[in-house]
């Protein structure tokens, strides 16, 4: 007879924290927003112990402060922050891609084809939840199995933090279009198997893109109020 598997204490924490994150990442709660615990409690349906557990988690991936005082809210990048992250981005993701070449089988690379075809269908619906999806697994395509799994588990951690400005800069009229251009021509980088074409590629992605991000930080740093 089959058994039901085993129910593992952390799924609940997992799913409240998941549930978090996608809703800072996506913009649901801005930077700077205090999240108050009875109310997520309420929101979510579960206990405070998990709601409390969940921010822990989410406090060490920097993408919650706990504030004296105040309690949990949700982290703020500063400019030079965010110098710095797009500075490692642009890094450790010409080198992803360029291990992505070297690594990946032909099924990878058509599932990295499939993940930018639903990324190009959410744009145009101007979906923003549904970008954020297909570039999460675009990205978790390449990162896992570019070779290097430090790697990986870095720029992951970094992805979290930059979804933070992805929240308000990811739908920009003028950098969508080219956004999607650049990931087209990564794709196509990888079916030629042509490595040092798709590191140069990865990384021109991240610098364009992290111009619109500073431009939108700096437009929140001089107006706190606009979104």
């Amino acid at each position: 007879m089959t058994k039901i598997g085993v129910i593992h204490p952390d799924t609940l924490r997992q799913r409240v924290e998941g549930a978090l994150r996608d809703a800072i990442t996506s913009g649901v709660y801005r930077p700077g927003e205090r999240l108050v615990e009875r109310e997520l409690c309420e929101d979510l349906g579960v206990s405070r112990a998990s709601v409390r557990e969940a921010l822990r988690m989410l406090e060490a991936e920097k993408l919650v402060n706990i504030v004296p005082h105040r309690g949990p809210v949700v982290a703020t990048i500063s400019l030079e922050d965010a110098r710095q992250l797009y500075e490692l981005r642009t890094l450790l993701e010409g080198f992803a891609a360029s291990g992505f070449v070297n690594n990946a089988s032909s099924a990878k690379i058509a599932d990295c084809e499939i993940a930018a075809a639903e990324l190009r269908i959410a744009a145009e619906r101007q979906d923003q939840n549904g970008v954020l999806k297909a570039k999460a697994k675009l990205y978790d395509t390449i990162l896992g199995n570019c070779g290097n799994a430090h790697v990986w588990e870095t720029l992951r951690g970094l992805h979290s933090r930059v979804n933070l400005l992805r929240a308000t800069s990811l739908m920009d009229a003028d950098r969508l279009p080219k956004s999607l251009a650049e990931i087209d021509a990564l794709i196509q980088a990888f079916k030629d198997r042509d490595a040092e074409k798709a590191g140069e590629i990865a990384r021109l992605h991240v610098n364009n893109a992290s111009k619109v991000a500073f431009r939108y930080l700096k437009e929140q740093v001089s107006d706190p109020t606009a979104s």
